[in-house]
């Protein structure tokens, strides 16, 4: 497995314990700007320089059945070797729930929704201020630190059965492949059944106060979720939309 170069940790701020951080990224420049102002946060930066280093990382940790030894990922799209959308989707198909903050230098409004269905929390096009790239940084950390699934019974909706403590759930008992978010909003879901929620209320349960996206991402995700719970997700039974209100679930 080839080496990462891992910088020295900055004693700028005194965080306890202090975030660890892995950048993906090609770019020299981008790279050495985004190490610096993370280490200034005073985070601790891991650097992989090329998708392949990258994966051999993830790989070998998870060949050895341990959790992933950081608290957020930066991962740049267009990579060497392999891309960063075959990066994130690997991870969220490991069920790893672990924030992803995607650079790309695609800004079109397909790219990102792309970004987002294969699991990425939040994407960032390049070129960024630096100053928005580590409100993102601590927005995404906040609610990985503070918003992990509290001990919940086992919560069920006809033939859908979530287990919350696992992160796991099933349709007619077969196993549910779900991002992150896909999971919190079916919980968000199935533990108010029949309310009507906004995009703006979805975004406020699921994603947090600090989000700083725009609410389409809701639409992708409830689009995404759709497509794994539905029989036919064009007529959908389950996730409703409510036309000038948001969505309903059953």
């Amino acid at each position: 497995m080839q080496s990462l170069d891992i910088p020295k940790r900055s004693s700028s701020q005194n965080l306890t314990p202090p975030a660890r951080v892995l950048v993906v990224e090609d770019d020299e420049l981008i790279r050495e700007m985004v190490v610096l102002s993370l280490e200034k946060e005073g985070y601790e930066v891991a650097i992989a320089k090329d998708g392949r280093v990258a994966s051999n990382l993830l790989q070998a940790i998870e060949d050895e059945k341990e959790a992933l030894p950081y608290d957020l990922i930066i991962l740049d799209l267009m990579l060497p070797e392999i891309n960063g959308l075959d990066l994130c989707r690997w991870l969220r198909y490991q069920g790893n729930i672990i924030p992803v903050l995607v650079l790309s230098a695609k800004a079109s409004e397909t790219d990102r929704v792309l970004g987002l269905e294969i699991g990425a929390d939040d994407y960032i096009t390049k070129p960024f201020s630096m100053p928005e790239f580590i409100a993102r940084c601590r927005a995404l950390l906040r609610r990985h630190r503070f918003s992990q699934p509290a001990h919940s019974p086992i919560l069920q909706y006809q033939n859908i059965t979530l287990f919350p403590q696992e992160c796991r759930a099933t349709i007619d008992d077969q196993k549910l492949i779900l991002s992150p978010k896909e999971f919190k909003l079916l919980e968000l879901f199935i533990s108010h059944p029949k309310r009507v929620w906004s995009r703006e209320q979805l975004i406020e349960q699921v994603w947090g106060p600090d989000f700083l996206g725009d609410t389409k991402t809701v639409d992708v995700h409830i689009r995404w979720l759709r497509e794994k719970l539905e029989p036919d997700p064009s007529q959908p039974k389950y996730i409703v939309t409510v036309r000038g209100f948001g969505y309903r679930f059953g």
